[in-house]
């Protein structure tokens, strides 16, 4: 029974109240001013999930992984870290974990790493029991020759994203046995060879999503692709929801095409659906760039992305139906204060979303052609959130932001139901205090809703994103070093371990 438990039943018995009056209504109207409940320190956070009962949340934390109890909304409690797994393996620890599955009907937790490619790093899917979330026990590894930046476990299978820097496949992986043994790849190549012609950068594999035997691929510029996995061991294309044939993404390479991925149309980024597979979102991770590019120009072509809302009940005929546009910003550049879109969750009619600095908001999708927003937290001096999860609706959701550079990884715990926050600081523009925001020339090609916006945000942990300053990097996958992962595809692939071990320097993530 855990300490929250005795707590309430002791409180019970002495007609006490063992924790805040939490509001239960869903009728999303609160006159109070609107702020977290509470928080816990997680160095190094990225990804979390929550527990179907919404008592237990899990934290990738780039060294491993924490549990955290919040059931008590104002006293969120750190039960468990797990760092420095596989330190007996050759390369390891597994490092830069930055995303986590919870795979509730058994009990099990899928961390993977690194998320970006470190030579001679440990790759690979750790399957963790998490039975007694104080106390996990490692199940099983599945080692890999590719990094991992995000994962997704359904019916018993896991599936991957796989950024060989070569064919950029999605690979499933059957976790039934004690042993997880690959069963199915699928790649874009698989449908078009001429993909094959495309910068990889262009056409990452970036995240995934599965419901009821579909899967959804955000791939950057190649936009987001819909799969039927219905047979995991044998994906089939379905197609994408829009965007550019390998024809036009063929066409630039080298810096350009560095630049082209950074700004908008494009960088489908992350993607999820509601219960019921009939309502998609498309997080688009985007920014600003010099027009000019040295010569003195100092306009800014692109912006910061929003989350584009999709009616998918068809698989076959999607439909676009609506964006939700990011906050703004007093730099839109790569380099400056993002407010761009990052990972989200929709449930109940309600979207739940992160914009790193841009803080976290809560949407009301009945009607996703109109989105309304419910509200709206942040702290950009201290948060950087990387994604907002529902734990008990009408009560309490949470979001790991991964802290700055002056201020640690945390998992807040916030009111679910409408507000707004007193004296919200200023990211430039939304409030007359005086602050410039620049204001990007739009890309004539951009798609509605790109608009202006984001910031990197520092790990802020003293193990955080040490775990590979050498990785190489690319739009949606760090910034780290300024190395562009562009034409240098041999440094992606493990394989190539002519650089043993990454430095513990800290360095800058997204």
């Amino acid at each position: 029974m855990r300490r929250r438990d005795v707590l309430r039943g002791s409180a019970a018995a002495l007609g006490l109240s063992a924790a805040p009056a939490l509001t239960t209504s869903r009728a999303d109207a609160h006159p109070g001013p609107y702020r977290p409940y509470g928080f816990v320190d997680v160095r190094g956070a990225k990804e979390a999930v929550v527990a179907p009962d919404g008592q237990t949340a899990f934290v990738a934390a780039s060294g491993g992984y924490a549990v955290v109890d919040v059931s008590v909304a104002d006293r969120p409690e750190l039960l468990a870290e797990r760092r420095g797994l596989l330190s007996d393996r050759e390369g390891g620890p597994l490092r830069q974990v930055w995303d986590v599955k919870h795979d509730a009907a058994n009990e099990r937790l899928l961390a993977v790493g690194p998320a970006n490619s470190i030579p001679g790093a440990l790759s690979g899917l750790l399957v963790e029991d998490v039975s007694d979330p104080r106390e996990p026990e490692t199940l099983a590894f599945f080692e890999t020759d590719y990094p991992i930046h995000n994962c997704y476990v359904s019916g018993g299978y896991a599936y991957l994203t796989a950024n060989e820097y070569d064919r950029n496949p999605l690979v499933v992986v059957d976790l039934r046995g004690d042993d997880p043994r690959e069963v199915g790849r699928w790649s874009l190549l698989d449908e078009d060879a001429a993909w094959g012609d495309v910068s990889a950068g262009r056409r990452t594999v970036h995240d995934v999503w599965v419901q009821d035997g579909v899967a959804y691929l955000a791939h950057w510029d190649a936009g987001t692709w819909l799969l039927d996995v219905s047979d995991p061991t044998s994906p089939e294309t379905i197609g994408p929801l829009e965007g550019a044939s390998p024809s036009e993404l063929a066409v630039s390479g080298g810096q350009s095409a560095r630049r082209e991925s950074t700004v908008p149309p494009g960088n489908d980024h992350y993607v999820a659906t509601n219960e019921d597979g009939t309502l998609l979102g498309v997080g688009k991770e985007s920014w600003a760039e010099r027009a000019g590019e040295g010569d003195g120009d100092d306009e800014l072509v692109g912006g910061p992305g929003g989350v584009e809302l999709w009616d998918v009940a068809d698989p076959q005929s999607p439909q676009k139906l609506s964006t939700i546009d990011p906050p703004p910003t007093p730099d839109p550049t790569y380099g400056g204060v993002w407010t761009t879109a990052h990972n989200f969750e929709l449930r109940d009619d309600r979207l739940y979303t992160s914009w790193y600095r841009g803080g976290v908001k809560r949407h009301d999708v009945t009607d996703p052609r109109n989105p309304e927003e419910l509200a709206w937290w942040r702290e950009p001096e201290r948060a950087s959130f990387w994604t907002a999860r529902l734990a008990v609706p009408g009560e309490t959701f949470v979001a790991s932001s991964m802290g700055t550079d002056d201020a640690t990884g945390r998992l807040y715990v916030f009111p679910d139901h409408a507000g707004q926050q007193t004296n919200p600081p200023s990211l430039g523009g939304s409030q007359s205090d005086g602050v410039d925001v620049l204001t990007p020339t739009p890309n004539p090609e951009s798609r509605a809703g790109a608009s202006d916006s984001g910031t990197p945000a520092s790990a802020g942990d003293s193990d955080g994103d040490a775990d590979g300053s050498s990785a190489i990097v690319a739009p949606g996958f760090g910034v780290g070093t300024a190395v562009t992962a562009l034409g240098v595809g041999a440094w992606w692939s493990k394989r190539q371990t002519g650089v043993a071990g990454a430095s513990d320097r800290g360095r800058r993530s997204e």
